[in-house]
């Protein structure tokens, strides 16, 4: 009987046809694991917030956290390595979402209204009774993670930074503020400052604290705003939540 002989450029396509099924079987297999672990770190999160949220206080168990998601602790030690972990990732979340909210408004915005916006939705925010309880208790641990991991914290904030830096940039090509000090300088100096008083605000919330028009002015005239914007700052539009 003769020998069936298979052309090498047919092999070739059959053997290439076969790594590219196996790959997209591959693919579809690790999109569904990632979405598995996707869905996994969300509840995790939801789950840390809402005890936040109801106590107020960081100090619970993973044993708790993972009971309450319906998980078990080996199971969380899958997605996180630790408590810092899941706080890193629910504070990278939150300052992911609100700064994407917050870009998307300030670009309808004129330049120093895109700026007064972020100032009053990070220091209002930090006034809002709504939000007492998981302000005090993120605070808490924003503190904590910014002596023990300050690489990693520096992260977490770095959204909120590139937002300031975009605005004070526009300001700054708008003649509406100073000059004189380097973009990246000055939002640096605006970043702390806001992130500095948010965590007072929700850590000592008895105190007395600047109103959110009187933060503004002060802001406004440490950035060097021009005589018209100082003597007109405290007239635009109050974006507290």
């Amino acid at each position: 009987m003769p020998e069936t002989r298979v052309e090498p450029q047919l092999a070739e396509a059959s053997l290439s046809g076969e790594a590219a099924i196996r790959d997209r079987a591959v693919e579809r297999s690790l999109r569904a694991a990632r979405a598995k672990a996707v869905s996994r770190n969300e509840r995790y999160i939801q789950t840390a917030i809402a005890i936040l949220a109801e106590t107020g206080d960081t100090d619970f168990t993973l044993h708790e956290l993972a009971e309450r998601s319906g998980t078990s602790l080996r199971t969380f030690y899958q997605h996180f390595s630790s408590k810092d972990e899941l706080f890193l990732a629910l504070l990278e979340e939150v300052m992911e979402q609100a700064v994407a909210q917050w870009r998307k408004k300030a670009g309808e915005l004129e330049p120093l209204a895109a700026l007064r916006l972020v100032v009053d939705k990070v220091h209002g925010r930090s006034l809002n009774a709504d939000y007492k309880g998981i302000n005090g208790a993120l605070s808490s641990f924003n503190i904590h993670l910014a002596e023990a991991r300050p690489a990693d914290y520096g992260q977490v904030l770095l959204p909120l930074y590139d937002l300031l830096l975009d605005i004070v940039t526009r300001c700054i090509d708008a003649k509406v503020i100073r000059a004189d000090i380097e973009p990246r300088e000055l939002s640096s100096v605006l970043t702390q400052t806001l992130v500095g008083a948010s965590q007072l605000n929700a850590l000592v919330p008895g105190r007395p604290a600047p109103s959110p028009d009187v933060f503004w002015k002060l802001l406004l005239s440490g950035v060097g705003g021009t005589a018209a914007a100082l003597r007109d700052g405290s007239g635009l539009e109050d974006h507290r939540d």
